[in-house]
């Protein structure tokens, strides 16, 4: 039986479908990634199957006793309370509508190990965090009740790779089923196994990764392209017959006029594919061959016992491609305003080159009035935008980054996040540079323009400063990167994240210490344990043998039944409750015994 299911589901938003008869279904283990354009529908999807929308057509279901959690794009208003009370609240909320609800203590086991794993203080306010630690927070929230259902609506945004890499494994691990969107493409190929691709209103099933599905996806839409033209040449030939002499239409085939109304109303009614960005940046006349020199710089903010950037050496040239990397708060954007000259160092000295031309992407995009169109946000009014040397009308230059003509009159307040980022974009490249720097300039694009983002970079004859956790954005565009080495120390790699990756594992081979396996920051760590036991948990350690062996038992005589000659010959509900029934045993049983053991060692 489907955890979940969407049987040819059908909703809209203006003229076309957004989704038109869209089917599909979750089984157990699979990690469905959906993938399409910006506006094809994958958060509608998401919210559809939340039962936060209601279809106009079609339904959407889930078997009783079943638990679905989700981890939305923003942050729901009124999220209030610490880590633990919002991580356990969320778990207390979907155990009450588990068919056999878990035991309080189970719970609380659930809670510390995912709020260990994903490095959050379960006692910090979270109206204090930063933004990506209220993901983390979110993220525990929806994992900790170990969903049947899981449900991720751009997971990695504003995450660092320490807790993408911690993602990645929470999600892959889950014995439920996973439906995800994402824009970073590393995500998508470790975790995902199945694609679901929401194109022109319908959704495809692809049973491969993302790797096969690029290729089968190329060689359908080459068939698709040839019966399209195959279509229009028959429509042609008929069109050319229909328009024939007064003789010809008095003696026409009323069948094959019938059959040619037929063709129109198939032609009309083809959604054709949404084209290709494309990309092209104003560049000004080169920089010096020496963009920036920096030589011992460091910095502490006012308060700071210690400096956010301590020593940093770095020489950039002209054409260099620089990738900054480290955790959320380790300095990357306090370094970024030293080498910019935005903030003054306290020892040390930044010298820029000649002839420099800066163009600055904030990922926070404050540089955008909420209440100005999407052509005003451009041109301020100008009816003309020059780039590459030649004018072109504002409709026309929008065009190139997917804003249809109805589009460019809206306002910027009523945009999407990737119609956003791809509007800042749009303005930032009608200003001439030699410097490009792009703080987290991937956040929310569709993979397509991602691709195409990257080969404009690479293209790009100046400078560019990338601040980013994509690790596939950096491995393609960065020549060098910058890296975190803790104590407010940065070092700089050649190659992108890969090479900085297999650079950092060597030295530490080399050292004799192992490397954590998403960065040189800190390892991740759970709160430290207390050194004694309260009344509860004395109480709980007592009866914890008992409940062990009562599963035992359980699981035993279930065994047991599944032996038997015949058990197969059941009906397939039957089957799949029994082996259900298995797993949860086992899981029940994996957890318990991790408590004791955890509570008699604290016991000492």
């Amino acid at each position: 039986m489907s955890l979940l299911s969407l049987e040819d589901v059908t909703f809209s938003h203006g003229d076309a479908p957004l989704l038109d008869g869209v089917t599909l279904r979750l089984e157990p283990g699979q990690r469905m990634a959906l993938v399409g354009r910006n506006g094809a529908g994958k958060s509608t999807l998401l919210k559809l199957a939340a039962g936060d929308l209601v279809p106009d057509g079609g339904a959407v279901q889930m078997p009783k006793g079943r638990i679905l959690t989700r981890l939305e794009q923003e942050v729901p208003a009124g999220t209030g309370g610490t880590v633990r009370e919002i991580v356990a609240g969320g778990a207390l909320k979907a155990a009450a509508q588990k068919e056999e609800p878990p035991e309080d203590w189970e719970i609380d086991v659930a809670v510390d190990r995912v709020i260990g794993e994903l490095d959050l203080d379960p006692d910090e306010q979270f109206a204090d965090l930063s933004a990506g630690r209220k993901r983390r927070a979110l993220l525990a929230r929806a994992l900790a009740p170990d969903p049947d259902v899981l449900l991720l609506d751009e997971p990695t945004n504003h995450l660092d790779v320490e807790s993408i890499a911690a993602v990645e494994k929470l999600a892959g691990s889950l014995r439920g089923a996973v439906l995800f969107v994402t824009h970073d493409r590393a995500f998508l190929k470790r975790v995902a196994n199945r694609i679901g691709e929401l194109d022109r209103g319908g959704l495809s099933a692809w049973e491969c990764d993302y790797d096969t599905f690029l290729a089968r996806r190329a060689a359908q839409l080459e068939e698709e392209e040839a019966r399209a033209a195959a279509f229009d040449k028959v429509l042609a030939r008929e069109e050319a017959w229909i328009r024939q002499g007064i003789k010809a239409r008095r003696t026409r085939n009323e069948g094959r006029v019938r059959a040619l109304e037929d063709l129109r109303r198939q032609r009309a009614a083809r959604r054709k594919k949404l084209g290709a960005a494309n990309m092209v940046a104003a560049e000004a006349e080169k920089s010096g061959r020496l963009v920036l020199k920096a030589e011992g710089v460091t910095y502490a903010y006012p308060g700071e016992n210690e400096p956010t950037v301590k020593s940093l050496d770095l020489t950039l040239s002209r054409g260099d491609k620089l990738g900054l990397l480290g955790p959320n708060g380790c300095g990357k954007t306090t370094a970024l305003r030293l080498l910019l000259g935005d903030l003054k160092p306290q020892s040390g000295s930044v010298r820029h080159g000649t002839n420099l031309e800066v163009a600055y992407f904030d990922q926070l995009r404050d540089t955008l009035d909420p209440d100005k169109t999407v052509r005003e946000s451009v041109t301020d009014g100008a009816e003309e935008v020059l780039v590459g040397g030649r004018k072109k009308h504002v409709v026309g230059y929008l065009g190139d980054f997917l804003f249809t003509p109805d589009r460019v009159n809206v306002t910027v307040g009523s945009l999407s996040g990737g119609e956003r980022n791809r509007l800042l974009l749009a303005r930032l490249f009608t200003k001439p540079s030699n410097v490009l720097v792009l703080d987290e300039p991937t956040n929310d694009l569709d993979l397509e323009t991602l691709e195409l983002l990257e080969g404009l970079l690479v293209d790009y004859g100046g400078t560019a400063l990338l601040v980013s956790h994509d690790r596939d954005f950096l491995d393609h565009v960065a020549t060098s990167v910058l890296a975190y080495e803790g104590d407010g120390r940065f070092k700089e790699y050649d190659g992108g994240y890969s090479d900085w990756q297999r650079a950092r594992d060597a030295a530490a081979a080399s050292a004799g210490s192992k490397p954590s396996p998403t960065g040189s920051q800190a390892p991740i760590k759970a709160a430290a344990p207390a050194n004694k036991l309260s009344f509860k948990e004395r109480k709980e350690l007592d009866g914890l043998p008992a409940k062990m062996e009562q599963l035992e038992t359980e699981q035993a005589a279930l065994h047991a039944k599944m032996a038997e000659p015949g058990f197969y010959q059941q009906p397939a509900d039957t089957i799949a409750a029994a082996t259900a029934r298995d797993a949860a045993l086992t899981k029940q049983l994996e957890t318990a015994f991790a408590r004791w053991e955890t509570l008699e060692e604290r016991a000492g």
